[in-house]
Parts: structure tokens; sequence; C-alpha cells
């Protein structure tokens, strides 16, 4: 079989969602795949519709209950093992494709040799095939065949694992995997995943469609997912260590943890969570300086981070209490001043 096509599903039922993805799926126009649909205990009826489609497409859609909700990670692991494809791609079950991504991004493969080939991605509201905002994922710095270079260009920044195809033989290899029952789980496995790999390829064009509205994750701050992304971050470490690639990108991974276990979780928690607790601050002070204590000095931060932001970076590190009193008397005086 060519290509396997992972979807992890939960409560995805409401106004047509699910279907709209899987319709999409279905009408790929590449031949020869299969479409694992793994539903994560759903609590509407995400997993009725599944056995729909399987039942109408009993050669290319398999529906699957988890009988433990494991979150996407642990979905996406179950449907890794079921997978018999030569090439295997994720999508998220909120999302859809252009009928041909599949097909481009394995005759790119094939055409240049690559084990795991990316595109671009829309960013959209609605239901359509209308172009929204592009965001080009990669870059061509980062393609060819991999080495030391390309490698850490792309420890910093992996990209989505949505809009690429995986050789199915080296996640086997290598035995690659999800975190389970945490969000965030991309932001440990997407630099893992790609420093197994040999050869990467993208096509500047966005096939993926991104699917932006109320319910998604990303609208949704609360602590315990700030919390998800310290533990994805820490695995991130744990992971490297595994593997052997700790000191050999400590520069990178210094830069990458320092972005996704404090920074953006630093900013996303004090916007998005409505009651702040200077323990969880405290814990993720502490972590940085527990992880990698001198991160200030690390040659990607001056260049990544402006002025105000590391005034507040300072702040926090050397007191938390200090930190929220600034940052708060720092959002009213915006409010008054300019009015947001």
């Amino acid at each position: 079989m060519k290509l396997s096509i992972v979807v992890p599903v939960y409560n995805m039922a409401a106004d047509g969602k699910l279907n709209y993805c899987m319709d999409s799926l279905l009408a790929q126009t590449i031949r020869d795949f299969e479409i694992i649909a793994v539903d994560d205990c759903s609590t509407d009826n995400s997993y009725e519709i599944l056995r729909q489609y399987e039942k109408k497409h009993p050669d290319i859609v398999k529906a699957v209950h988890s009988p433990k909700n494991k979150k996407q990670g642990g979905a996406r692991n179950i449907g890794i093992a079921l997978a018999k494809g030569e090439w295997i791609g994720f999508i998220d079950s909120d999302d859809w494709i252009a009928p041909n991504m599949y097909e481009k991004l394995i005759g790119k493969a094939e055409e240049t040799g690559a084990d795991v080939v990316g595109c671009d991605y829309h960013l959209v509201h609605e239901h359509s095939m209308a172009l929204g905002k592009i965001v080009h994922n990669n870059t061509k710095e980062q393609t060819g065949v991999l080495d030391e270079e390309k490698y850490k260009l792309l420890m910093r920044k992996p990209g989505s694992m949505v809009i690429k195809v995986y050789k199915k033989s080296v996640i086997d290899e290598h035995n690659l995997h999800f975190p389970e029952e945490i969000f965030y789980e991309d932001n440990c496995a997407a630099p893992i995943w790609m420093l197994h790999f040999k050869h990467f390829e993208w096509i500047e064009e966005p096939l993926y469609y991104y699917y932006q509205f109320e319910g998604s994750t990303v609208h949704h701050i609360s602590e315990q997912k700030c919390e998800d992304r310290l533990t994805a971050a820490m695995m991130l470490v744990n992971e490297c260590k595994k593997y052997g690639f700790y000191e050999k990108y400590h520069t990178e991974l210094e830069d990458r943890f320092t972005e996704l276990y404090y920074v953006n979780t630093l900013f996303t928690y004090m916007v998005g969570v409505k009651r702040i607790r200077m323990a969880f601050l405290r814990k993720m002070a502490d972590g940085m300086k527990r992880e990698f204590p001198a991160f200030r000095e690390n040659p990607y931060y001056g260049q990544k981070y402006d002025a105000e932001q590391k005034k507040l970076i300072n702040l926090h590190m050397k007191s938390p209490v200090l930190f929220v009193v600034y940052y708060k008397a720092l959002q009213t005086y915006r409010r008054i001043r300019y009015g947001k």
C-alpha cells in the first residue's frame, strides 16, 4: 500500500466538521491509500459517523475506537501501529486538504529520493476550498540531504507535522511515536522526528487547510494546557538525551526549550488564564534555572526577543511577584493610553 492517513478524532461531529475532513481525504487523487480514523473516546457521535464512512468505503476507511482517552498523540500512536502504507501522513479532524496534496507530496519524494516531504498551509475560518492566509511552514535552507547545519535549523523550527508525509520504514526503524495524554504533543515529536530522517523536501504551495474556530485548542488556554506545554518541552529534552542529540544540538535545543517551555508559556499564561498562580510562575522559572540556567546567553536569544520581552523575562526570573505587579501595571497603562 502506498499511503496511510491517520486521523485522530475527538468530538468533531458538530457543524459537519468531521464530514468535511473525511470527504477531503476520500477525494484524494492518489491511489492505493487507507484512512485510519481513531476515535479518542468522543462523547458525541463522532465514532458513529466514522463507522458510516467505514461501511460505505470498507476498502479505504478503518474506524477505530480507542478504549481510553489518550488525546491526539495517543490516537496517532494507535494509527501508526495499524498503518500498512509505505508512507504515513497525519491530519487533524477539524482540518482538510487539497485533493492533490498527497499525490504531490509523495510525487516529490519519489522524484528526489526524500524520506519526508512537507508543504505550506492556509489559515481559514470557514469550510470551503477558498484560499486563506498562507503560512510558509519550512524554508529552502532546511531542505535537501540533511546535514548538521540543516538539522540545527530543523531542531529550532521543525514545522507542523500535519503538512508532511513520512517514510514509514524510518518510523518503524527508530520506534518513533507521540507523547500521550497531553496537549501540544507535536512540541516534542516534531523536532525529534526530523532528526531521524535523511532527506527533507518542501513544496512551496499551500495544500493543507488549517481551520481556526472558537473551539480550537489554541483559543482556549488553561493552566492544564500550559502545564502540558512544560511536560512536552521536558519530554523533548529527555528524548534528545535518549537518542544522543543532547550535546550535538545543545544550543538549538536550549533555544527551542526556552521558547516552548518558558517564553511562549509565560506570556500565554498571563494573557489566557484568569486566575494567576504564583506557584506555577515559580515552577516555570525554576525549570529554566534547572535545565538551562544560562539560556539568556544563548546566541539565538538576543535575536529572537525584543527589549520589552527581555525586561519582563529578567523580572520574572528575579521575582515572579514583581513580574506580575509590573505586568499588570503595564497592561493597565496600555488600556488607558492606547485603548487596548
